[in-house]
Protein backbone atom coordinates (compact mmCIF):
# COMPACT_ATOMS: atom_id res chain seq x y z
CA UNK A 1 0.00 0.00 0.00
CA UNK A 2 1.41 3.46 -0.86
CA UNK A 3 2.52 5.92 1.80
CA UNK A 4 -0.08 8.61 2.57
CA UNK A 5 0.90 12.15 3.56
CA UNK A 6 -0.68 13.75 6.63
CA UNK A 7 -0.02 17.08 8.34
CA UNK A 8 0.54 17.87 12.02
CA UNK A 9 0.81 20.97 14.15
CA UNK A 10 3.49 21.26 16.83
CA UNK A 11 1.71 23.68 19.21
CA UNK A 12 4.09 25.54 21.53
CA UNK A 13 4.14 28.43 23.97
CA UNK A 14 6.72 30.39 25.88
CA UNK A 15 7.36 29.26 29.46
CA UNK A 16 9.59 30.39 32.33
CA UNK A 17 12.27 27.86 31.42
CA UNK A 18 12.08 28.08 27.62
CA UNK A 19 9.07 26.63 25.81
CA UNK A 20 6.39 24.00 26.29
CA UNK A 21 4.79 21.86 23.59
CA UNK A 22 1.22 20.58 23.56
CA UNK A 23 0.41 16.93 23.00
CA UNK A 24 -3.00 15.29 22.73
CA UNK A 25 -4.03 11.69 23.26
CA UNK A 26 -4.99 9.58 20.28
CA UNK A 27 -8.63 8.52 20.16
CA UNK A 28 -7.93 4.83 19.77
CA UNK A 29 -5.01 3.97 22.03
CA UNK A 30 -4.72 7.03 24.26
CA UNK A 31 -1.03 7.48 23.45
CA UNK A 32 0.47 10.97 23.28
CA UNK A 33 0.61 12.44 19.75
CA UNK A 34 0.60 15.74 17.87
CA UNK A 35 -2.71 16.99 16.45
CA UNK A 36 -2.67 15.64 12.90
CA UNK A 37 -4.82 14.61 9.99
CA UNK A 38 -5.47 14.82 6.28
CA UNK A 39 -5.69 18.04 4.25
CA UNK A 40 -9.24 18.71 3.05
CA UNK A 41 -10.35 20.13 -0.30
CA UNK A 42 -7.90 22.83 -1.44
CA UNK A 43 -6.21 23.41 1.94
CA UNK A 44 -2.51 24.14 1.97
CA UNK A 45 -0.59 21.81 4.30
CA UNK A 46 -0.01 24.44 7.01
CA UNK A 47 -3.68 25.46 6.89
CA UNK A 48 -4.75 21.85 7.42
CA UNK A 49 -2.31 21.52 10.34
CA UNK A 50 -3.80 24.64 11.96
CA UNK A 51 -7.33 23.25 11.52
CA UNK A 52 -6.31 19.94 13.10
CA UNK A 53 -4.80 21.80 16.09
CA UNK A 54 -8.09 23.63 16.61
CA UNK A 55 -10.27 20.52 16.18
CA UNK A 56 -8.17 18.08 18.20
CA UNK A 57 -6.53 20.33 20.81
CA UNK A 58 -8.60 23.53 20.90
CA UNK A 59 -5.63 25.79 20.18
CA UNK A 60 -4.98 28.48 17.60
CA UNK A 61 -2.07 30.77 16.81
CA UNK A 62 0.63 31.70 14.33
CA UNK A 63 1.53 28.62 12.29
CA UNK A 64 4.65 28.42 10.17
CA UNK A 65 4.14 27.99 6.43
CA UNK A 66 7.30 25.85 6.37
CA UNK A 67 7.44 22.34 7.76
CA UNK A 68 10.21 21.66 10.28
CA UNK A 69 10.47 17.99 9.43
CA UNK A 70 8.59 14.76 8.88
CA UNK A 71 7.96 11.54 10.74
CA UNK A 72 6.50 8.18 9.81
CA UNK A 73 4.02 5.93 11.56
CA UNK A 74 1.73 3.01 10.81
CA UNK A 75 -2.01 3.80 10.96
CA UNK A 76 -4.07 0.72 11.76
CA UNK A 77 -7.18 0.40 9.61
CA UNK A 78 -10.41 -1.26 10.83
CA UNK A 79 -9.58 -4.18 8.52
CA UNK A 80 -6.42 -4.82 10.53
CA UNK A 81 -4.14 -3.65 7.74
CA UNK A 82 -1.49 -1.03 8.47
CA UNK A 83 -1.33 2.09 6.32
CA UNK A 84 2.11 3.73 6.34
CA UNK A 85 1.84 7.50 6.77
CA UNK A 86 4.36 10.29 6.34
CA UNK A 87 3.54 13.35 8.45
CA UNK A 88 4.68 16.92 7.70
CA UNK A 89 5.10 18.93 10.94
CA UNK A 90 4.37 22.67 11.21
CA UNK A 91 5.16 24.61 14.42
CA UNK A 92 2.38 26.82 15.80
CA UNK A 93 2.97 29.45 18.47
CA UNK A 94 -0.26 29.24 20.46
CA UNK A 95 -2.03 32.49 21.31
CA UNK A 96 -5.51 31.11 22.10
CA UNK A 97 -6.55 28.08 24.15
CA UNK A 98 -10.27 27.26 23.95
CA UNK A 99 -12.22 25.88 26.89
CA UNK A 100 -14.49 24.03 24.47
CA UNK A 101 -13.37 22.45 21.19
CA UNK A 102 -14.74 19.77 18.82
CA UNK A 103 -12.81 16.74 20.17
CA UNK A 104 -12.61 17.70 23.88
CA UNK A 105 -14.62 14.62 24.92
CA UNK A 106 -12.45 12.27 22.84
CA UNK A 107 -8.94 13.46 23.76
CA UNK A 108 -6.87 14.88 26.60
CA UNK A 109 -4.37 17.69 26.04
CA UNK A 110 -1.36 18.59 28.14
CA UNK A 111 1.63 20.93 28.00
CA UNK A 112 5.09 19.38 28.37
CA UNK A 113 8.69 20.49 28.35
CA UNK A 114 10.06 19.43 24.93
CA UNK A 115 12.39 16.81 26.46
CA UNK A 116 9.41 15.21 28.27
CA UNK A 117 7.19 15.33 25.18
CA UNK A 118 10.00 13.74 23.16
CA UNK A 119 10.08 10.81 25.62
CA UNK A 120 6.31 10.35 25.55
CA UNK A 121 5.73 9.99 21.80
CA UNK A 122 6.20 6.54 20.25
CA UNK A 123 7.79 7.53 16.93
CA UNK A 124 11.59 7.88 17.15
CA UNK A 125 11.83 10.47 14.36
CA UNK A 126 9.05 12.57 15.95
CA UNK A 127 10.83 12.34 19.30
CA UNK A 128 14.03 13.66 17.72
CA UNK A 129 12.11 16.46 15.96
CA UNK A 130 10.48 17.63 19.21
CA UNK A 131 13.78 17.48 21.10
CA UNK A 132 15.54 19.51 18.38
CA UNK A 133 12.71 22.04 18.37
CA UNK A 134 13.06 22.47 22.12
CA UNK A 135 16.74 23.40 21.81
CA UNK A 136 16.08 26.35 19.47
CA UNK A 137 12.37 27.07 18.88
CA UNK A 138 13.00 30.52 17.37
CA UNK A 139 14.82 28.83 14.49
CA UNK A 140 11.49 27.22 13.55
CA UNK A 141 8.98 29.95 14.48
CA UNK A 142 6.41 31.29 12.03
Amino acid sequence: MPCRVQVAALPWRRAKDGVEVLLVTSRGTGRWVLPKGWPENDELPHEAAAREALEEAGVDGAISHQEIGRFFYGKMLPSGMEWRCEVMVFPMEVDHIADKWPERKKRRRRWFAPRDAARLVDEKDLSELIAEFGVNPRKFAA
